[in-house]
This record gives C-alpha cells, structure tokens and sequence, in this order.
C-alpha cells in the first residue's frame, strides 16, 4: 500500500478536530510553498485547483440548466 493510500485511509479514523489540524497544516504548508494560491484569508486557501475544479462544475451545471431549457420550450 502507497503512503498516500495510507494517509487517506487514516483519515477516515480520525475525529472532526483531528481533521480541522490536519487540513490547517495542509493549508500552512500550501502557504509556505506559495503553491498557486489564489485567495487566502482566515478561512482558509483558494488555490488554483479548486478553481479549475469549481470551473469544470459550472460547466457541468450550465450544460444540465441548458438541457432543461430546451426540453421545456
């Protein structure tokens, strides 16, 4: 089994606390490494996959929002 396939199994075990730490450090460390970051603020990151992810979702919404436009003429 690969690290990351570990990791992500691991997660599954841990409480919501646990959770908030680790994703606290994963945005640290994002921050340390200037990794494409877009937004940051208290809250947390916006990092340039987020927003291609976010892009290719509203892509999908306004194809489906299309499709109900032309079955309901």
């Amino acid at each position: 089994m690969s690290t990351i396939q570990e990791i992500t199994a691991a997660l599954q075990n841990l409480s919501t606390d646990e959770l908030r730490h680790i994703e606290q450090a994963i945005h640290n460390l994002y921050r340390t490494r200037d990794d494409y970051i877009i937004y940051d603020d208290n809250y947390g990151i916006w990092t340039e996959h987020d927003q291609n992810l976010a892009a290719a979702v509203f892509r999908l919404l306004e194809k489906e929002e299309a499709l109900d436009d032309n079955a309901n003429p």
